[in-house]
């Protein structure tokens, strides 16, 4: 089964390429609060359709290129 996760687009400046940035939340097993964890991915986007600021859900693919492991599934409203 492929994942799929929800993302936000932070860079758009390369050809058929985003990055994006994917937050959640964990809660500290110290103190209790709830701390943001974030990760970018390099995510593939063939039409050049998502903008920075943009909603996305990202899905695991095969690997397209050193980086890029990961494909624009569809915007997210």
């Amino acid at each position: 089964m492929k994942r799929i996760k929800t993302a936000v687009v932070i860079s758009d400046k390369m050809n058929k390429t985003r990055i994006v940035r994917v937050e959640w939340t964990i809660r500290s097993p110290l103190y209790g609060k709830f701390v943001k964890r974030n990760t970018k991915y390099y995510v593939h986007d063939e039409k050049n359709s998502t903008h920075v600021g943009d909603k996305v859900k990202i899905i695991q693919t095969r690997p397209i290129s050193n980086k890029k492991r990961w494909k624009i599934y569809k915007e997210a409203s």
